[in-house]
């Protein structure tokens, strides 16, 4: 047994909103559009899919005890790019010694945090 693809779920409130930040801000391709769920593409085996709440099988939480983490080749130049589009940077781009990552993290519309990071 194998597994071919993986896909993250995360559930919003305001998908259309969601959906443009995960678009417009990280540049992630729409694959499938199944109308209240929306799968974009993140590498050729992995997908985050994005989820109407008041339709999907979880319900959003205030607190969001999930990370997305996206590893890239360069960091810096996504720092730019996300801040360029005005997301709401946590922490600007820094070298985490201990466990080798340079990277920094960022908020979704719905508060969701992601890391762009790479291994160093």
């Amino acid at each position: 047994m194998k597994v071919d693809s993986s896909i993250v779920f995360l559930y919003y409130r305001d998908l259309p909103r969601a959906l443009a930040f995960y678009q417009d801000v990280l540049g992630l391709q729409l694959e499938i559009d199944q109308g209240w769920c929306k799968i974009l593409r993140m590498t050729p085996t992995a997908s985050v899919g994005l989820v109407d709440e008041t339709r999907g099988s979880l319900k959003t939480a205030e607190d969001k005890p999930v990370m997305l983490t996206l590893v890239v080749e360069d960091v810096d130049a996504w720092y730019t790019k996300v801040k360029e589009a005005g997301a709401d940077v946590i922490r600007p781009p820094q070298l985490m010694e201990e466990i080798s990552v340079y990277g920094f993290f960022l908020r979704d519309p719905e508060g969701y945090t992601l890391e762009i990071q790479k291994f160093v």
